[in-house]
Order: structure tokens, then sequence, then C-alpha cells
């Protein structure tokens, strides 16, 4: 009964509910809370005038402790109305008397073992979270006493827990102003982590351990890793430093376990404070791999595989002489295979992120071991059918394979024929995962050693998943060999190359049958959500009052899995694969919105480009239908991305598809949605750079909320990278006729490079005004009011990389500005020749302005030289090469280099050629350090420069001894290929 424009057409129920609200019946009171709680909306836009009227209701229910039923209800009621006007500051403020007797409520509902009240603490946590400050003091105390008294029931503990944890991540500053409570909390927390089950057989079972998300242990490490995240290391390592070396030497098994996972669980959040001293932790964990009690060794496996995973591979580096044998010897220990199996998979963390030349130093001693395990637990499996540790020793060779490379050619042998005959015996339904892993480790090995050695085992491995391929449709949906399948197809496609387009008719059935999977979605109240909570096979969100939109995540790994497989082909197999681009496009053009998976929506995008390179071998027709079906999806998805992680791959697709496509792939009416999606995301960038700034003004402002600020500006100035990546392949299509629209964006590009903005975003307008100049020449120079004087002045600003945007701004101006710009031209080249002589410009930091600047220079003198002595710069410019930090800007360089050595410019070549000598040391450092690519014109120009000197050996045999070792045969191996 509430009509769009918001007005309320059935106000007898709000007269019923007033007078209910005031009965003396509490019964009517109550119901009056009821209906309010359900429809906190139900005044529509009369809502402010009967905010008062609202507010005495609540107030007046709140008071009436004689009633709890009425008490209790008038709480939900005001939790429903707080957050459903949770972005209504004034609002919130009005109704803050309202919290005090709402927290007295909550703690008096305890006796009652009811936990809906609790659960409404929570949702104000993670909704109104300010809205708390003033009580936070009544708050915690009584969150912290619901989490120690052990007489509640551990779900209400754990909501006690869960209300403080949802707070920490809402805000964050406000929690550590409160941060006196700290040493209450931590040590509370580890407590219930400590709350853990003896179990006999526990290490000797088969099956990988499963968490229990209702047990308090599993419930209290996932609340210490989250706080730790939320509140970051300066507050939360200190009191969990304090308490754990007391835990870590209790007799009682589980204080030791505890601890140890609590240094996995805080080692995300801890990261800057723990990388320290990890010294010490290592010292204070590698002693209980040896403990007496196998879960406390599981836990000591758990924390140094998370301690490789958060800190490698500076970890790895530092310390693999000291884990690298601890983890072997933990891979003996056969009498108890849980522990045995989380040894390898500590082993898989340590490879993965393990620099290859580190990793290779231990490979004898690494696949010595892996053998022998894999020997005798091949031989369990065959005698008793135990897999768990096979299992994970399989995936660890894999990563070893994986990190390695060719380095693992010489122990191919030794390990693929029992790999093979587990592929092709490990047929039963309990084998499925073993089998799985056991395809992954086989082409894993086959993309590290390469074709060539692989080619003796190709064919039957090929035979094999051929066969696994035809007996896919008598699977199970969750057999978890197909996403282990369609992995190792793509491996197998980078292997065979083009050899591989002969299978394709085979693969791609069920890749595609997995990429277009359909999820089991569902509509559910907050009572449906309630019955499912512990179902982990379900996600939820919130899609209005009372009501969650809730999809079943099971099978969406192999939906990533496919699409991301789908990408690869397209990507190495282009025409071979055009044939199926137009169903591959139907199959993802609908996951650019898919919601509830971000690599899905990203691998969905990221194949777009290469599928119209696909495409392109049908013909322009094809082309054409197709991008005329992709978009205006691609549009849509970018217009209500909601996520950062995965709007810039959408942008990026776009830029990418407009490159690809030309002049014309976007109609009119398409062009104008693009230009309004930039300026929404333009107006996005500044209005969150405002709100940034108010939570600098924020009474709780800390140290740790402006490095999670500064992370939120790095992540609008990645979106607002793509944004110039789209304008950079319209300006590179469209040239100056694209200007006209483009103007309807100048405000925010004026903007970006004002005195005001931050760095960033001076450096992304300077690229755009970039492109202005580079695509549309002299039509640029109606513009130079609003970008040029920034522009001079950035050649000398302290931030290097607007130097470097400045420097290759002049470059591009020189280049393709014309004549209009010459002057302008001249008053730059002492400021970049000021860059260049800066005694500090070749430090790292300072490379890639100071070679833009080079580049500069040498498209001045070649391209707009009306207004300077040539002759006068050349000399200078030849003294500070070679480059070689920016292969974008080494070409041109370089190229201006060979032409002015073809032409015998007397001030290149010297008298008597003398600089010569000195123009092959440039050209063997140039290759030395891979300035240029080999397969460039520019690398011919140079190398044939080189074989002209050669011819002449006395000259040429005076320009070896300036060279070092490495330069020489770099040289030496140019000149004989």
């Amino acid at each position: 009964m509430i009509d769009d424009e918001e007005n309320m057409n059935w106000p007898e129920v709000l007269k019923f509910m007033f007078e209910s609200a005031s009965s003396p019946d509490s019964g009517l009171r109550e119901s009056a809370l009821h209906i309010f709680k359900n429809v906190p909306g139900i005044f529509g836009k009369q809502q402010s005038h009967y905010m008062d009227v609202i507010k005495q209701m609540l107030t007046r229910c709140l008071a009436d402790r004689d009633n709890p039923q009425v008490w209790f209800e008038a709480i939900k009621a005001s939790t429903a109305f707080l957050v459903a006007n949770d972005k209504n500051n004034h609002l919130l403020h009005h109704f803050k008397d309202l919290l005090p007797p709402m927290i007295q409520g909550m703690n008096e509902s305890l006796a009652a073992d009811d936990d809906s009240l609790m659960k409404c603490l929570i949702e104000l946590a993670e909704n109104v979270p300010k809205f708390l400050r003033p009580q936070m003091d009544n708050i915690i105390p009584f969150c912290l006493k619901v989490i120690s008294d052990a007489n509640l029931s551990d779900s209400m503990r754990q909501l006690g827990m869960e209300a403080i944890v949802t707070l920490s991540e809402t805000a964050p500053a406000m929690v550590r102003k409160f941060g006196k409570y700290m040493p209450l909390l931590v040590p509370q927390v580890l407590a219930l982590m400590v709350d853990l089950e003896e179990e006999e057989d526990w290490s000797i079972q088969d099956e990988p351990e499963e968490e229990d998300t209702e047990s308090n242990s599993i419930a209290a490490e996932s609340a210490l890793d989250r706080l730790a995240c939320a509140l970051g290391g300066k507050t939360m390592l200190p009191h969990i430093l304090a308490n754990i070396p007391q835990m870590l030497q209790n007799g009682d098994w589980r204080y030791r376990h505890a601890a140890l996972m609590a240094i996995s669980a805080c080692a995300e959040g801890c990261h800057q404070q723990m990388e320290g001293m990890l010294n010490n932790i290592l010292d204070a964990v590698l002693p209980f791999l040896k403990d007496p009690h196998p879960r406390v060794r599981y836990a000591g496996c758990n924390a140094i595989g998370q301690l490789c995973r958060d800190f490698g591979p500076l970890f790895q580096k530092k310390y693999h002489n000291r884990v690298v044998p601890e983890l072997l010897q933990i891979m003996d220990d056969n009498a108890n295979p849980r522990v045995q199996s989380h040894g390898a998979a500590a082993l898989v963390n340590f490879a993965e992120e393990c620099p290859k030349i580190v990793l290779s130093q231990y490979l004898d001693v690494i696949l010595d071991k892996m053998e022998q395990v894999l020997s005798s637990k091949f031989k369990e499996l065959l005698e008793r059918g135990v897999k768990l540790v096979l299992e994970q020793v399989v995936t660890a060779l894999a990563s070893v394979a994986d990190t390695v490379e060719e380095k693992f050619t010489q122990y191919y042998d030794r390990f693929m024929p029992c790999l093979k005959y587990i592929m092709q015996n490990a047929v039963t339904k309990e084998m499925r995962l073993l089998r799985g892993k056991t395809i992954e480790c086989i082409s894993l090995i086959g993309l590290a050693v390469g074709k060539e050695k692989f080619l003796q085992d190709c064919s039957d491995v090929m035979q094999m998943l051929l066969k696994t391929q035809t007996d896919l449709s008598e699977m199970e949906d969750d057999d978890p060999q197909i996403s282990y399948m369609i992995s190792a197809w793509a491996r197998m496609c980078k292997i065979l190359g083009k050899e591989f387009q002969q299978y394709l008719p085979l693969v791609m059935p069920p890749v595609l049958k997995a990429a277009s999977l359909k999820p089991e979605v569902a509509l559910l109240d907050s009572d449906e959500i309630r019955d499912m909570q512990g179902d982990t096979d379900w996600e939820f969100v919130n899609v209005g009052e009372q009501q969650s939109f809730g999809i079943r995540t099971a099978g969406l790994e192999e939906k990533t899995t496919a699409c991301q497989m789908l990408v690869c082909y397209a990507r190495e197999l282009k025409e071979g694969f055009a044939e199926y681009a137009e169903e591959v496009v139907r199959t993802m053009v609908p996951l650019l919105k898919f919601y509830f998976e971000d690599d899905i929506r990203i691998a969905a995008s990221e194949s777009l480009p290469f599928l119209i390179d696909c495409a392109k071998i049908r013909g322009d027709q094809y082309v054409a239908e197709m991008w005329n079906y992709i978009c205006p999806s691609l549009l849509k998805a970018i217009e209500i991305e909601p996520e950062q992680s995965v709007l810039p791959e959408h942008l990026y697709a776009l830029s990418k598809c407009i490159e690809k496509l030309g002049k014309g792939c976007l109609s009119q009416e398409n062009m104008n949605l693009v230009m309004s999606l930039l300026e929404k995301q333009l107006q996005t960038h500044f209005k969150k750079q405002e709100e940034r700034h108010e939570k600098r003004k924020d009474e709780d402002y800390d140290e740790d909320l402006e490095e999670d600020l500064l992370e939120e500006d790095d992540a609008d100035t990645y979106i607002l990278s793509k944004v110039s990546d789209i304008l950079h392949s319209i300006f590179g299509t469209h040239h100056e006729e694209f200007l006209p629209l483009f103007e309807q964006l100048l405000p925010f590009f004026v903007k970006l490079i004002g005195p005001d903005q931050v760095w960033s975003d001076k450096q992304w307008g300077l690229c755009i005004w970039d492109d202005v100049i580079e695509h549309c020449g002299p039509h640029s120079v109606k513009y130079t009011q609003y970008f040029l004087a920034q522009m001079m002045s950035f050649l000398s600003d302290k931030q290097p990389e607007l130097r470097q945007a400045s420097a290759y701004g002049i470059g591009v101006m020189a280049k393709f500005g014309g004549e209009v710009y010459a002057a302008t031209c001249a008053e730059a080249l002492p400021l970049l020749v000021k860059m260049i002589q800066d005694p500090e410009s070749r430090s790292p930091e300072n490379a890639n302005p100071t070679e833009n600047a080079i580049s500069a220079i040498a498209k001045i003198c070649q391209h707009n030289n009306s207004q300077i002595n040539v002759n006068d710069v050349l000399p200078m410019w030849l003294s500070w090469l070679p480059v070689w930090e920016d292969e974008d800007e080494a070409e041109p360089v370089y190229n201006y280099l060979c032409d002015l050595i073809e032409i015998n410019h007397p001030l290149i070549l010297g008298e008597n050629h003398v600089n010569l000598p000195q123009i092959v040391c440039i050209v063997a450092e140039a290759f030395t350090k891979e300035a240029v690519s080999s397969e460039s014109n520019v690398y011919t120009r140079m190398l044939n420069i080189v074989r002209q000197v050669e011819q002449n050996p006395a000259v040429f045999q005076a320009c070896i001894p300036l060279l070092s070792a490495e330069q020489q045969q770099t040289l030496h191996q140019a000149l004989s290929s």
C-alpha cells in the first residue's frame, strides 16, 4: 500500500498501530511493535512528520519493564527502524536516547536464553556502528560477560564474540579508541579456542579434518583472524603475544594447540608487525613439530604453512634451511596420517611462494622423501585403501614441479610411471579426489618439463583423459575430478599448442556445461535463513527488509574453473578456437553480472577481447553480430557492478574491445552510454575522495584508519586508470572527432590535475591529456589553457610519477603536436635536461622519469626542432645513453640513434668515427639489459650497425676491452644468431 512516491495509502493501519501501541493491553502493544518491526518503512514519505510520535512510542515501550515481551519486541522494532534509516545521521542522533534501555534489555534477555536480542546488537553493529558509540563502555563489557559465561549456550557466547568482531570490522577506529578492553577480550577469545575435545582416533582417520563451524574453537579462531585484520597488528598483536608463551608451555595439549592456531589466525592481520619478528616466531613454533601430541604437531604444521603463505617469499628466502628439514621429518610420521598429510600441505605452501632458485637447492632431498612416502603410501592404498597422505603428497609434488619448472626434468622418470598407474586405476568413488589430484599433478609436471620431455607419456595421458571425458556423462555433478579435468585440459592446451585443437570437440562440451551451470537460488525470509545458518553450501545476501537472497555455492568452483579455462583456450588457440567463439560468448556474457563469485565475472570479462580475436577469422559480419550481443551486457555490467575487484576488469575489457574493433563499434546510443558511465565513475571517484576527507575529521581517526584510507585510495586510482584506458582506446580510434564528446567530461580532467588533488589523480589526469595531444595533434592546442602550465610545472615535481607523465607528455607534444607546440618544446628542453642531470636521476625511483625525459628530448630533436639548436643538444643526449628501464621509450630512443648513425651524423659518430666504441657499448648494454625486444625492428637495426663495425676488425677490436664480460657474451650471442 506504499506507492512509488512513498505515499502510504492505508492510513487506517497507522491509526490502528498507534492505538495499539498506547493500549493498556500488553498483547496489543506487542502486536503494534511486531508490525513496526516487520515493516519499519510503514510511514512512507510521512515518516519525518511522525518522527516524535515514533520516538515516544518506542521510548514508552522500552520502559515497560513489567512486560518483558513488550520491552524485547520494542528492542527488535527499534533495531529494524534504525537499520532501515542507516544513512540518516540526523534521525540516528535524534533516537540516541533509545540505546541505554535497548542495551539493558539485551542484558535481561540472557536469563531467558533468548538469542534474538543479541542478534539485534550484531545487526546494529553491522549497519549503524556509530550509533552504538555512546554506550561502548557498557556494550563491550556486556559482550565480554556473555563470552566468558560458561553457563550460557555455546551459540550465545559466540554471538557475544560476533558482536565485538562485527563492530571491529564496521568501525575499527572506534573500537581501537576503546583499546582498554583488549587485554580482556583477547584472553577470552583464546580461551574459547582451547575448548576442544579429545578424540582418540583423530590422528589416524583417513579423511581431512572437517571444520565444525559451530564449535567454540573454530568460531574463536575465525574471530581472532577477523579481529586482527580489522583492528591491525598494533592493536592486537601485543595482547596475543602476551598470552601465547604461557599457553605454549601448558601441560594440556589443547592450550599448545590453541596457541599455534592463534599464530596462524593472526598472521594476515598482523603482517606488518610480525614481519620483523619472524625469527622469534619461528623459534617458538618449530619445537612443536616434535610435540608428543599429534594434534599439536598438526597445529605446528598449520602455523608453518600459514607463515609461508602470508610472509612468502621473504619467509622462504630467510628460513628455508630451518623449515625444509623439519617438514620432511614430519612426513615420516606414518603412525599419524593426518599429521603426515598436514606436513605435506605445509610443504605445498612453502613451495608455492618459494623462489625457484631457493627450492632448487633442496630438490634431491625433497624428492627423495616424496618418492619414499609415495611408494609406501601407494602400497597402503593397494593393501588397505587409505589415501589421505597420498592425496596430499601428490599435490605437494605438483607444487614443487610447478615452481622449479625445467629443473624437474631429471626427476621426471622417477614419478611419472606411478602417477600414471594411479590415474589409470584409482577409479572407485572413494578414489575420485586422489585421481583428480593426480591428473592435476601430471599436467603440472608436463607443463614444467615441457613438450619434448613429456612427449613420451603425452599420448597415454591424453588417452586416459579422453576416456574419462567420454565417461563424464556418468559422473555425479559434485565429482571432484571434473574441475581437475577442466584445468588439466587447459594445461595440455598450453603444452601442445595448436596440436591441441584436434581435442576440442571432446573437451568443449563438459567445459561449456560447467560454465553454464545454473546454481540453485532462493529468496528466503529471516526465519528460513536461521534454519539454514549452519549449511555451508549456501551464501546469503540481504535484499530488503527481513529478506535475503540465497545461493547454493556447491559447484561454483567448477564454474569458475571452466570460465578460466575457456579464456585459456581462446588465448592459446586464437583462430583455431573460432568455431566455438559464438557459443562461448553466449555462455560468458550472462556471467558478467553473476554476483556471487568475483572470479567468474573477471573470467567472463577477460574472455571477451580474445573471443573477438577468435571471431575475426570468420569475417566482419560475424564479429559485428557477436559485438552487438556483447556490448549491451558489458555496458550494463559496468553500470551496476558493485565490486571494486571486478569493475576495473569490466572497464579494461571494454577498452580492449574498442581497440580491437576500431571506429564505429559503438553506436551513437552506446557511445552516449559509455560517456554516461565514465561520468558516473569520475563522479564516484571524487565523491569517495570527499568521504575519505570527512573520515579524516572523525573523532576516532588514527594511523591505522589512515592506512585503510590509503588502500581505498589505491583501489580508486586503479579504477581511474581503467577509465583512462577506455579514453585512450576511443581517442586511438576516433581521434579529434571524439573531442566534442570529450568536452562533456572536461571539468573532471581539469580537476584531476588541480593543485589540491593527490599525486595519483594528477598522474592519470596527465595521461588523459597526453592522449588528447597524441591523437588530436594540433587540434589539442585549444585546450592548453587547461593542462599546459601544470604539465610544465610537474617536470620539476618531487613525485617521480608526475615527472614521468609530464616528460612523456612533452615527447608526445613534440612528435604529434606540430609547429604550434614548437615554442613549448623549446621551453621544456632545459627543464628536461635539469631532470636528467640531477645527481639522483639514475636512482631506482627516478630511472623511469629520467628515461622518459631522454626520450622526450630525442622526439623534440627529431620532430619539433624549429626553435632549438639540435647540434647543441646531440652530444649531450648521446652521453645519457644507454636507456633500458622503460621498454616503450627505449624503442624510439634507439630508432633515433640508428637514424643518426645511418646518415653518418658527425656529432654522433665523432671525428674519424671516434665515437664508435661508445656506440657499440651502448648497443651491448641495451641488449644485455633486454631494453628492446629481439623480435623488434629496432633490434635488427642496432645489430646491423654492430655488424658493420665488425667488418673493420681494428675498430671492432678497439671496442671489445670497453665491454664487460657479460656484454661481450650477449653481443657474441646476438651476432652469432
